[in-house]
């Protein structure tokens, strides 16, 4: 588990003006070496921004530039996995390579709150700040200290990995798929739907055979607003029906879902229940309007 953590403090709101950088190397999980820098950012300081941070333009009067702690800055992240909590710090870096025209630094970076809100399910939509999951995770830190910051999302990324049992080169992978996995070498599926989709409150489930992989149809119908389930129940909506095979059916025509749907609807439910060729069909209608 060897990673670098980074974090940036600004002078105003303009993302280049950096007036803090902080480090912490973690090498098998545990802080190697941490490396805190002031900077003169040569601009303005606003006092909400030194209100956040308590640093000043005093503070920074013969603090090197972000120029010229650009080179240690490379030597230590360049190529390196470089952990940052939301965009805002890689963006920060990228505005001032920007500003005194130097090349975009190229570390492997990798978002901490997209693995929390990948880790805890509690904090998949909301809460999910770097100050709120330390708190869950009781771990103490200064916030908007750069190098505390820095050390706190590599603490929280050291905990997720341990928690889920996925190393951090694994996590690259993780953080392009779906909030909401299915669980490993299963069907079962539990996705959100898309608020903006136009089925938005439709909740489908999958049964049978599809002709594409049932994680491909899940992200397809939450992306178009269905909330997408494994097990029929009286909040289902639609019951999408593929290829039966009779040999895994104990005898029956039609699955278990299939069944427990025709039951409900009999009760007054109200599910539709359609082929899959139907379901491409509304995906298509939905997608070209």
């Amino acid at each position: 588990m060897n990673f670098f953590a980074i974090d940036v403090e600004t002078a105003n709101a303009d993302y280049s003006s950096i007036c803090q950088i902080g480090i912490a190397e973690f090498k098998n999980g545990q802080i190697i070496d941490k490396w805190s820098v002031l900077i003169n950012p040569e601009d303005y300081f606003d006092p909400f921004n030194v209100s956040i941070h308590g640093i000043s333009e005093k503070d920074v009067k013969n603090a090197p530039t972000f120029k010229e702690i650009y080179n240690e800055l490379k030597k230590r992240i360049e190529g390196q996995i470089s952990i940052h909590h939301m965009p805002f710090d890689r963006i920060a870096i990228n505005r001032a390579c920007e500003a005194y025209s130097l090349d975009y630094l190229q570390p492997k970076w990798l978002d901490s709150a997209k693995i929390v809100r990948r880790t805890w399910e509690e904090f998949a939509y909301s809460g999910y700040g770097l100050s709120n999951i330390a708190n869950h995770l009781n771990i103490n830190f200064e916030h908007h200290d750069a190098l505390e910051d820095a050390v706190a999302a590599g603490m929280v990324v050291k905990k997720a990995c341990e928690i889920t049992n996925l190393s951090i080169e694994e996590w690259f992978k993780r953080v392009g798929q779906p909030i909401f996995l299915y669980k490993k070498n299963s069907s079962n599926i539990y996705l959100e739907g898309n608020p903006e989709g136009q089925l938005y409150g439709e909740n489908i489930v999958f049964t049978g055979s599809l002709s594409i992989p049932r994680s491909e149809a899940g992200i397809i119908a939450s992306k178009i607003g269905c909330k997408v389930t494994n097990s029929v129940s009286k909040t289902t909506t639609m019951l999408v029906v593929g290829f039966q095979d009779t040999t895994k059916l104990a005898g029956y025509e039609k699955s278990s879902k299939h069944r427990k749907a025709e039951e409900l609807i009999d009760k007054g439910a109200k599910i539709r229940i359609l082929s899959e060729n139907d379901f491409v069909e509304i995906c298509n209608l939905l997608e070209n309007n």
